[in-house]
């Protein structure tokens, strides 16, 4: 079973920047894609960012573009969210996820906190 490990969240003033990690216990070949979605109280879980392998492929989602960097890494077995200029709006659990694509996710992480105070 693969499992994918975050670390980095926490606390951060307005205009700040965090570093999101994530690393799986293995690479599969089911994990082409791997990127971060986040969770707001009372909203819907929402992708933010994500990357194919090779890198050359990314997504951005319209809220974070300018602000959020996403990358790969560690043989593929681990994705990146640096995250610049962050807003209030930013705060949310953040959640690490891998699946053939954007669209289809089969592993999960556990979600780290991120929270913005202006």
């Amino acid at each position: 079973v693969v499992q994918l490990v975050e670390s980095g969240g926490g606390s951060v003033q307005a205009g700040g920047s965090l570093r999101l990690s994530c690393v799986a216990s293995q690479y599969t070949g089911l994990m082409n894609f791997m990127g971060w979605f986040r969770q707001a109280p009372g909203k819907e879980r929402e992708g933010v960012a994500g990357v194919y392998v090779g890198g050359s492929t990314t997504y951005y989602a319209d809220s974070v573009k300018g602000r959020f960097t996403v990358s790969r890494g560690n043989a593929a077995k681990a994705v990146y969210l640096q995250m610049n200029s962050v807003v209030p709006e930013d705060s949310a659990i953040y959640y690490c996820a891998a699946g053939p694509s954007r669209s289809a996710i089969n592993y999960w992480g556990q979600g780290t906190q991120v929270t913005v105070s202006s």
